[in-house]
Protein backbone atom coordinates (compact mmCIF):
# COMPACT_ATOMS: atom_id res chain seq x y z
CA UNK A 1 0.00 0.00 0.00
CA UNK A 2 1.18 3.69 -0.72
CA UNK A 3 -0.70 5.27 0.96
CA UNK A 4 -0.31 6.31 4.95
CA UNK A 5 -4.35 5.75 5.08
CA UNK A 6 -7.07 4.33 3.32
CA UNK A 7 -10.47 3.43 4.22
CA UNK A 8 -13.39 1.61 2.53
CA UNK A 9 -16.20 -0.53 2.40
CA UNK A 10 -16.96 -4.52 1.29
CA UNK A 11 -20.72 -5.02 0.42
CA UNK A 12 -22.29 -8.15 -0.88
CA UNK A 13 -21.14 -7.39 -4.63
CA UNK A 14 -17.55 -6.93 -3.63
CA UNK A 15 -18.15 -10.19 -1.16
CA UNK A 16 -19.10 -12.21 -4.23
CA UNK A 17 -16.22 -11.57 -6.25
CA UNK A 18 -13.34 -11.53 -3.40
CA UNK A 19 -15.19 -15.25 -2.65
CA UNK A 20 -15.35 -16.49 -6.32
CA UNK A 21 -11.28 -15.07 -6.44
CA UNK A 22 -9.95 -15.66 -3.15
CA UNK A 23 -5.91 -14.39 -2.18
CA UNK A 24 -3.65 -17.36 -0.69
CA UNK A 25 -2.49 -16.86 2.51
CA UNK A 26 -0.09 -14.12 2.63
CA UNK A 27 1.18 -11.07 4.50
CA UNK A 28 1.16 -6.85 4.03
CA UNK A 29 3.25 -4.09 5.35
CA UNK A 30 0.36 -2.21 6.46
CA UNK A 31 -2.02 -2.86 9.39
CA UNK A 32 -5.40 -3.68 8.80
CA UNK A 33 -8.85 -3.06 10.86
CA UNK A 34 -12.34 -4.78 9.70
CA UNK A 35 -15.72 -3.22 11.38
CA UNK A 36 -18.65 -5.71 10.09
CA UNK A 37 -21.93 -4.40 10.45
CA UNK A 38 -23.76 -7.24 8.08
CA UNK A 39 -22.70 -10.39 6.67
CA UNK A 40 -19.32 -12.68 8.01
CA UNK A 41 -15.49 -13.19 7.40
CA UNK A 42 -14.07 -16.45 7.05
CA UNK A 43 -10.52 -15.30 8.40
CA UNK A 44 -7.74 -17.54 8.12
CA UNK A 45 -4.81 -16.50 10.42
CA UNK A 46 -2.17 -17.99 12.84
CA UNK A 47 -2.56 -21.25 10.70
CA UNK A 48 -6.08 -21.31 11.83
CA UNK A 49 -9.32 -20.67 9.92
CA UNK A 50 -12.19 -19.39 11.71
CA UNK A 51 -15.74 -17.91 10.33
CA UNK A 52 -17.45 -14.95 12.39
CA UNK A 53 -20.36 -13.30 11.69
CA UNK A 54 -21.70 -9.20 12.23
CA UNK A 55 -21.26 -7.60 14.57
CA UNK A 56 -17.23 -7.82 14.75
CA UNK A 57 -13.84 -6.90 14.46
CA UNK A 58 -10.63 -7.77 12.96
CA UNK A 59 -7.80 -6.42 13.48
CA UNK A 60 -4.46 -8.32 11.43
CA UNK A 61 -0.99 -6.66 12.32
CA UNK A 62 1.57 -6.22 9.97
CA UNK A 63 3.14 -9.23 8.71
CA UNK A 64 0.68 -11.66 9.87
CA UNK A 65 0.40 -14.13 7.02
CA UNK A 66 -3.62 -14.75 6.87
CA UNK A 67 -6.36 -14.81 4.46
CA UNK A 68 -9.88 -13.17 4.45
CA UNK A 69 -13.02 -13.93 2.49
CA UNK A 70 -16.30 -11.88 3.47
CA UNK A 71 -19.32 -13.45 3.15
CA UNK A 72 -22.75 -12.18 2.68
CA UNK A 73 -25.41 -13.39 5.24
CA UNK A 74 -29.20 -13.27 4.01
CA UNK A 75 -27.94 -11.53 0.79
CA UNK A 76 -26.41 -8.47 2.78
CA UNK A 77 -22.72 -7.72 3.59
CA UNK A 78 -21.31 -4.50 4.79
CA UNK A 79 -17.94 -4.03 6.18
CA UNK A 80 -15.99 -1.63 6.87
CA UNK A 81 -12.11 -1.77 6.43
CA UNK A 82 -9.26 0.59 7.71
CA UNK A 83 -5.55 0.24 6.55
CA UNK A 84 -3.13 2.41 7.69
CA UNK A 85 0.89 2.45 8.01
CA UNK A 86 2.40 2.12 11.77
CA UNK A 87 3.64 5.91 11.35
CA UNK A 88 0.25 7.33 10.91
CA UNK A 89 -1.01 6.33 14.98
CA UNK A 90 2.82 5.14 16.12
CA UNK A 91 1.59 5.97 19.97
CA UNK A 92 -0.86 2.99 19.75
CA UNK A 93 0.75 0.47 16.87
CA UNK A 94 2.60 -1.48 19.54
CA UNK A 95 -0.19 -1.66 22.08
CA UNK A 96 -2.09 -2.87 19.60
CA UNK A 97 0.57 -5.68 18.71
CA UNK A 98 0.14 -6.83 22.11
CA UNK A 99 -3.68 -6.81 22.09
CA UNK A 100 -3.98 -8.52 19.09
CA UNK A 101 -1.58 -10.87 18.47
CA UNK A 102 -3.68 -13.97 19.91
CA UNK A 103 -7.16 -12.85 19.14
CA UNK A 104 -7.42 -11.22 16.05
CA UNK A 105 -11.06 -11.50 16.32
CA UNK A 106 -13.88 -9.89 18.15
CA UNK A 107 -17.52 -10.97 18.15
CA UNK A 108 -19.60 -7.83 19.33
CA UNK A 109 -23.17 -7.36 20.44
CA UNK A 110 -25.26 -4.76 18.08
CA UNK A 111 -26.13 -2.11 20.39
CA UNK A 112 -25.68 1.57 20.50
CA UNK A 113 -21.99 0.88 21.54
CA UNK A 114 -21.26 -0.75 18.75
CA UNK A 115 -23.51 1.87 16.38
CA UNK A 116 -20.70 4.43 17.63
CA UNK A 117 -18.16 2.53 16.02
CA UNK A 118 -20.02 2.56 12.66
CA UNK A 119 -20.55 6.64 13.14
CA UNK A 120 -16.48 6.56 13.51
CA UNK A 121 -16.24 5.35 10.68
CA UNK A 122 -18.04 7.06 9.02
CA UNK A 123 -17.11 10.32 10.11
CA UNK A 124 -13.29 8.71 9.30
CA UNK A 125 -14.97 8.29 5.76
CA UNK A 126 -16.29 11.26 4.77
CA UNK A 127 -13.24 13.85 6.07
CA UNK A 128 -11.08 11.43 3.89
CA UNK A 129 -13.33 12.27 0.70
CA UNK A 130 -12.91 15.85 1.51
CA UNK A 131 -11.07 17.63 -1.57
CA UNK A 132 -8.25 18.29 0.97
CA UNK A 133 -8.38 15.92 3.91
CA UNK A 134 -7.70 16.99 7.39
CA UNK A 135 -5.44 13.50 8.46
CA UNK A 136 -4.65 15.12 11.78
CA UNK A 137 -8.69 14.51 12.64
CA UNK A 138 -8.74 11.23 10.42
CA UNK A 139 -5.36 10.27 13.54
CA UNK A 140 -7.39 11.47 16.04
CA UNK A 141 -10.83 9.83 15.21
CA UNK A 142 -8.66 6.61 14.68
CA UNK A 143 -7.10 6.69 17.68
CA UNK A 144 -10.74 7.03 19.69
CA UNK A 145 -12.51 4.36 17.76
CA UNK A 146 -9.24 1.56 19.22
CA UNK A 147 -9.77 3.25 21.99
CA UNK A 148 -13.83 2.19 22.19
CA UNK A 149 -12.98 -1.02 20.55
CA UNK A 150 -10.53 -2.21 23.21
CA UNK A 151 -13.34 -0.58 25.50
CA UNK A 152 -15.90 -3.06 23.69
CA UNK A 153 -13.12 -5.97 23.94
CA UNK A 154 -12.47 -6.13 27.94
CA UNK A 155 -16.62 -6.34 28.58
CA UNK A 156 -16.41 -9.88 26.12
CA UNK A 157 -12.97 -11.34 27.34
CA UNK A 158 -12.75 -10.30 30.75
CA UNK A 159 -9.39 -11.00 32.52
CA UNK A 160 -9.71 -14.38 34.14
CA UNK A 161 -6.94 -16.69 35.45
CA UNK A 162 -7.75 -19.35 32.40
CA UNK A 163 -7.68 -16.12 29.89
CA UNK A 164 -4.41 -15.68 31.83
CA UNK A 165 -2.77 -18.97 30.60
CA UNK A 166 -3.80 -18.80 26.97
CA UNK A 167 -2.21 -15.28 26.51
CA UNK A 168 1.42 -15.09 26.10
CA UNK A 169 2.75 -12.55 28.83
CA UNK A 170 6.38 -13.12 27.78
CA UNK A 171 5.12 -11.01 24.66
CA UNK A 172 3.61 -8.52 26.19
CA UNK A 173 5.68 -7.50 28.82
CA UNK A 174 8.80 -7.67 25.95
CA UNK A 175 6.56 -4.90 24.17
CA UNK A 176 6.63 -2.92 27.58
CA UNK A 177 10.15 -2.71 27.93
CA UNK A 178 10.54 -2.13 24.76
CA UNK A 179 8.87 0.67 25.01
CA UNK A 180 10.94 2.13 27.72
CA UNK A 181 14.10 1.32 25.97
CA UNK A 182 13.82 1.23 22.37
CA UNK A 183 15.63 4.51 22.32
CA UNK A 184 18.62 2.85 24.02
CA UNK A 185 21.70 1.55 21.91
CA UNK A 186 21.00 -2.00 23.42
CA UNK A 187 20.18 -5.70 21.89
CA UNK A 188 18.70 -8.84 21.83
CA UNK A 189 20.60 -9.53 24.93
CA UNK A 190 19.34 -6.71 26.78
CA UNK A 191 15.57 -7.88 26.82
CA UNK A 192 16.08 -11.41 26.78
CA UNK A 193 18.15 -10.75 30.64
CA UNK A 194 15.21 -8.70 31.45
CA UNK A 195 12.82 -11.37 30.90
CA UNK A 196 15.19 -13.90 32.04
CA UNK A 197 15.78 -16.42 29.85
CA UNK A 198 17.75 -16.87 26.32
CA UNK A 199 17.66 -14.69 23.43
CA UNK A 200 17.48 -17.95 21.34
CA UNK A 201 13.52 -18.26 23.29
CA UNK A 202 12.49 -14.76 22.70
CA UNK A 203 13.23 -14.78 19.22
CA UNK A 204 11.31 -17.99 19.05
CA UNK A 205 8.41 -16.43 20.79
CA UNK A 206 8.52 -13.26 18.23
CA UNK A 207 8.81 -15.53 14.97
CA UNK A 208 5.99 -17.39 16.29
CA UNK A 209 3.96 -14.00 16.78
CA UNK A 210 4.67 -11.68 14.62
CA UNK A 211 7.52 -13.33 12.11
CA UNK A 212 9.65 -10.84 13.20
CA UNK A 213 13.15 -11.49 15.05
CA UNK A 214 14.10 -9.60 18.36
CA UNK A 215 16.25 -7.23 16.41
CA UNK A 216 13.83 -6.70 13.45
CA UNK A 217 11.15 -5.48 16.20
CA UNK A 218 13.54 -2.85 18.14
CA UNK A 219 14.32 -2.02 14.54
CA UNK A 220 10.97 -1.55 13.58
CA UNK A 221 10.05 0.56 16.60
CA UNK A 222 13.07 2.70 16.20
CA UNK A 223 11.92 3.40 12.68
CA UNK A 224 8.09 4.10 13.99
CA UNK A 225 9.54 7.07 16.71
CA UNK A 226 11.85 8.47 14.45
CA UNK A 227 8.76 8.89 11.53
CA UNK A 228 6.56 10.27 14.93
CA UNK A 229 9.48 12.85 15.75
CA UNK A 230 9.93 13.53 11.66
CA UNK A 231 6.51 14.24 11.44
CA UNK A 232 5.59 15.96 14.55
CA UNK A 233 9.13 17.89 15.94
CA UNK A 234 11.76 20.17 14.28
CA UNK A 235 14.44 18.17 15.72
CA UNK A 236 17.27 18.07 13.33
CA UNK A 237 18.00 14.45 11.73
CA UNK A 238 21.25 13.89 13.78
CA UNK A 239 18.82 14.74 16.67
CA UNK A 240 16.55 12.18 16.12
CA UNK A 241 18.98 9.79 15.55
CA UNK A 242 21.11 10.40 18.61
CA UNK A 243 17.87 9.92 20.46
CA UNK A 244 16.99 6.85 19.24
CA UNK A 245 20.49 5.29 20.23
CA UNK A 246 22.48 5.63 17.12
CA UNK A 247 26.23 6.81 16.98
CA UNK A 248 26.10 7.89 13.49
CA UNK A 249 23.99 10.17 11.62
CA UNK A 250 24.79 8.20 8.67
CA UNK A 251 23.90 5.00 9.41
CA UNK A 252 20.60 6.18 10.96
CA UNK A 253 19.97 7.83 7.96
CA UNK A 254 21.57 4.40 5.56
CA UNK A 255 18.95 2.31 7.68
CA UNK A 256 16.10 4.92 7.75
CA UNK A 257 15.88 4.76 3.79
CA UNK A 258 17.03 1.23 3.45
CA UNK A 259 13.62 0.19 5.41
CA UNK A 260 11.27 2.98 3.66
CA UNK A 261 12.53 4.39 0.44
CA UNK A 262 13.15 7.54 1.65
CA UNK A 263 15.81 9.64 3.47
CA UNK A 264 14.44 11.27 6.58
CA UNK A 265 14.35 14.34 5.07
CA UNK A 266 12.54 13.03 2.03
CA UNK A 267 10.11 11.23 4.64
CA UNK A 268 9.52 14.66 6.21
CA UNK A 269 8.79 16.60 3.70
CA UNK A 270 6.40 14.48 2.03
CA UNK A 271 4.97 14.02 5.21
CA UNK A 272 4.72 17.68 6.49
CA UNK A 273 2.58 18.76 3.39
CA UNK A 274 0.17 15.56 3.32
CA UNK A 275 -0.68 15.85 6.99
CA UNK A 276 -0.59 19.97 7.04
CA UNK A 277 -0.94 21.14 3.77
Amino acid sequence: MNKLFHIFKVDEAEAETIATQPDEPHNHDFEELLIGVEGGLEHFIDFNSKTIEAPFVSFITKGKVHRIIPKAINGKCDIWGIRFKSEFIPESTFQLYSLYHNQANLKLKSDYCFQRLTSLCEMIYDESQQNTPNYGIIRQLLSVLFTMVEVERKKETPTDASLEKTQNTTFKNFLSILDDNYHRPVGVEFYAEKLFMSSRNLNIICQNILEQSVSELIETRKLIEAKNLLVSTDKSISEIAYDLGYNENSYFSNVFKKKSGQSPSEFREDMKKLLFS
